[in-house]
């Protein structure tokens, strides 16, 4: 007894290839979040670019926090250098935000790029 061998296709019709996906999945800009947020929106921001859920964000910089501080600071400074998310015009800045929003633009103002540079 002899194994039969596969079927080959015929030479004469065209061989089935699967379409190609869709666009690449593109991870979404790093932002400070406009809806997922407590106080800056740095962790629903972080969340959004990540996937990882915003409580485990908040989690951590309160564990980063209570082992020495760390956390406070490092939220700070992604407060500050995180763009902020689109917000609509007719919608009002706190004066916080304000604040934060002139930060982020004169500290990157002075990492401007060199098409942006005189």
């Amino acid at each position: 007894m002899t194994n039969p061998s596969p079927a080959t296709p015929p030479f004469d019709q065209p061989t089935v290839t699967p379409p190609p996906s869709a666009a690449p999945f593109q991870r979404p800009q790093l932002r400070r979040s406009g809806t997922d947020r407590m106080a800056g929106g740095v962790c629903g921001g972080l969340a959004e670019y990540s996937g990882v859920d915003s409580l485990l964000w908040r989690v951590g910089f309160v564990g980063l926090t209570l082992a020495g501080g760390a956390g406070v600071l490092v939220y700070l400074l992604l407060w500050v250098l995180m763009p902020p998310a689109q917000t609509p015009a007719d919608e009002p800045l706190s004066g916080l935000e304000q604040l934060v929003r002139r930060l982020h633009t004169a500290v990157s103002g002075s990492f401007g790029t060199p098409s942006q540079r005189p």
